[in-house]
């Protein structure tokens, strides 16, 4: 396992319009002056929490993919975030995995905001995503999943890195900033969550507050109210000092889930 270098861009998104928000994050991701292993995006980077789905929804041959494809070979490196896409007459809230060598994964959200009614234009997804990275345990989520410590149970040590993608309103930003180390304590993993900043197109404001936890809940990165790309590097020693010195997890409640 080596270092791995994460870059985030927690960035302003133009509502429902995916031409301006895919030239805007290329623009921004041209700041990046390193190599870098890892892109990680906002949940729907391309449009904005959306239930337009009918109208917004991308196939997986779509511009979207094509770009995040173009993107990942340019910089040569992982790229993730999630994008609407229609398959088999249904929608879904996707989250792509895009290697370095243009081949990809997917993760379809599991939990559904039906504060939102997100669940009655998406369809929910069934299994968690684990990828490798540069020898990582990788598990990618999105935006609600983070409040269902069950989902993201560690059982076994399958990840030691647990990323949540999202379009988190300021209005319950506590929660988000609670839960975050919350689930990087109980799990001995590192998480990092990547938010989008600005107000959306029903006038939700978005507070960003991307951050980087790591495994004994101290603080890589934070931001908060602006636009960033940032890059930043974690590292297996502490993981493996964590997990060697606190061995909770071994002690952990067996339990199966039925979806």
């Amino acid at each position: 396992m080596d270092n791995l270098k994460i870059t985030v861009f927690q960035g302003y998104l133009f509502w429902e319009n995916i031409d301006k928000n895919l030239q805007n994050i290329a623009l921004r991701l041209s700041n990046i002056r390193e190599k870098t292993d890892l892109i990680i995006l906002p949940e729907m980077f391309n449009t904005s929490f959306s239930m337009e789905a009918e109208r917004l929804a991308e196939t997986m041959q779509g511009k979207t993919m094509q770009w995040m494809r173009d993107i990942s070979l340019k910089y040569k490196c992982a790229v993730t975030g999630s994008l609407i896409i229609k398959e088999d007459d249904k929608y879904y809230n996707r989250l792509i995995w895009m290697g370095a060598d243009g081949n990809y994964h997917h993760y379809d959200k599991h939990h559904l905001f039906a504060m939102g009614k997100e669940h009655e234009t998406y369809s929910p997804g069934k299994e968690r995503l684990i990828v490798e990275l540069n020898g990582w345990k990788i598990c990618p989520v999105v935006c609600y999943d983070l409040r269902f410590p069950v989902w993201l149970r560690n059982v076994g040590e399958v990840y030691d890195l647990l990323i949540i993608v999202a379009n988190w309103p300021e209005k319950r930003a506590l929660h988000w900033r609670t839960l975050i180390p919350a689930r990087a304590v109980e799990n001995q993993a590192y998480v990092i969550g990547v938010n989008r900043v600005g107000h959306d197109g029903n006038e939700v404001y978005h507070s960003g507050d991307s951050t980087c936890i790591t495994p004994n809940g101290d603080v890589v990165y934070y931001k908060r109210d602006e636009e960033d790309v940032y890059t930043f590097t974690i590292t297996p020693d502490e993981l493996k000092r964590v997990r060697r010195a606190m061995p909770f997890l071994r002690d952990a409640d067996e339990f199966e889930i039925k979806g």
